[in-house]
């Protein structure tokens, strides 16, 4: 899946100063893009401004705060203590650099005072450790920060935001995919430290897409989607991210989720007379050639004009298997174009 460079205003600077130098009333990032930023609610950054003292250095005229790239540094540092376990008060005291000593110890914090390598720049930013990569979009390393953090609030609003930003399609594709594989990378090469974000980063993108879908559409004869995973598969999210996007162009679907039976599926293939029929398979072992042929060969309607369904290959599980005349998309956007052209024709 491609990745486009991170959206703009990721390189935004502080502004000229004006006498006294003090920032003009149009530079710095307002609260809500440096929310966006550090993947936290804006109520956050708002609570460690008036509790902990960690807003702005300088203040523009009006209501309306711009924050530095010192003041986002800051809270960057902010952030990275607390995804640790380090207190909210003496994560503040770190960040302004006026803790008198060491921070308490915590599994996996090196000490602020003590010697020794810096944390590297991908942790500062992200405040997670995920290797994300550098062609990301910036919301991915707020998402990851929120995940890291188990943050719901934050976590709602920014994967609601990036939807709405740039819609459906792009957001899963450039925003949510790439987190969700950091995500599994990091839980992966961890043992199982990370599968309690990992889960609830994927909880949370399940609610996000199913909020952002259209109502599900009236059957159309010949026009319907039938969306599961072949038997043994539960990775879901791939397959509900379809559905929603389905649902935006009024298409209607059925979706029956994961692990679907042989059984189940050819009686839900029969009673639906679908046009397509996506199959999703993560792993190579849960792909199963016999089972796409079978349903590929199932036919209704009256004698002299029975159909078929077009059987869709989803998923990396599917890679080598011998599925000739099966179409495989590379992507959910164009998963999307194929059933479409097949179920408005």
């Amino acid at each position: 899946m491609n990745v486009e460079q991170n959206a703009a205003g990721d390189g935004r600077s502080e502004a000229g100063g004006r006498d006294g130098g003090e920032p003009s009333p149009g530079g710095g990032l307002t609260t809500g893009e440096v929310a966006r930023r550090l993947g936290v609610a804006p109520t956050t950054v708002r609570t460690w401004d008036r509790r902990y003292g960690l807003g702005p250095d300088a203040h523009t005229g009006g209501r309306h705060r711009r924050w530095t790239a010192a003041d986002v540094a800051r809270l960057e540092r902010m952030c990275a203590l607390t995804a640790t376990g380090v207190p909210p008060a003496e994560a503040a005291r770190i960040a302004r650099g006026d803790a008198t000593g060491p921070p308490p110890f915590r599994r996996g914090l090196p000490s602020a005072a003590a010697p020794g390598p810096r944390p590297t720049a991908a942790r500062d930013r992200a405040g997670s450790g995920l290797r994300l990569g550098g062609d990301v979009r910036q919301e991915c390393k707020g998402i990851a920060r929120a995940a890291l953090r188990l943050d719901a609030v934050a976590l709602e609003d920014l994967l609601r935001t990036a939807i709405a930003e740039h819609g459906l399609v792009p957001a899963w594709t450039e925003v949510i995919m790439p987190t969700l594989q950091a995500v599994g990378r990091k839980w992966e090469s961890s043992g199982e430290r990370y599968v309690e974000v990992e889960h609830f980063l994927s909880w949370h993108v399940s609610g996000a897409l199913r909020r952002s879908a259209r109502p599900v559409a009236a059957d159309r004869p010949g026009a319907t989607t039938v969306l599961a995973c072949v038997p043994g598969e539960n990775h879901t999210l791939p397959l509900e991210a379809l559905a929603a996007a389905l649902t935006e162009h009024g298409l209607p679907v059925r979706m029956f989720g994961g692990a679907l039976p042989v059984e189940s599926l050819v009686a839900a293939v029969r009673r639906t007379g679908p046009a397509v029929v996506g199959l999703w398979a993560q792993s190579r072992t849960t792909a199963s050639r016999p089972l796409a042929q079978h349903v590929a060969a199932m036919e209704w309607g009256v004698r002299g004009a029975r159909r078929r369904a077009t059987v869709l290959t989803l998923g990396p599980g599917w890679a080598g298997q011998d599925v000739s005349g099966l179409p495989r998309p590379a992507g959910l956007a164009e998963a999307v174009e194929l059933a479409r052209s097949l179920t408005e024709r």
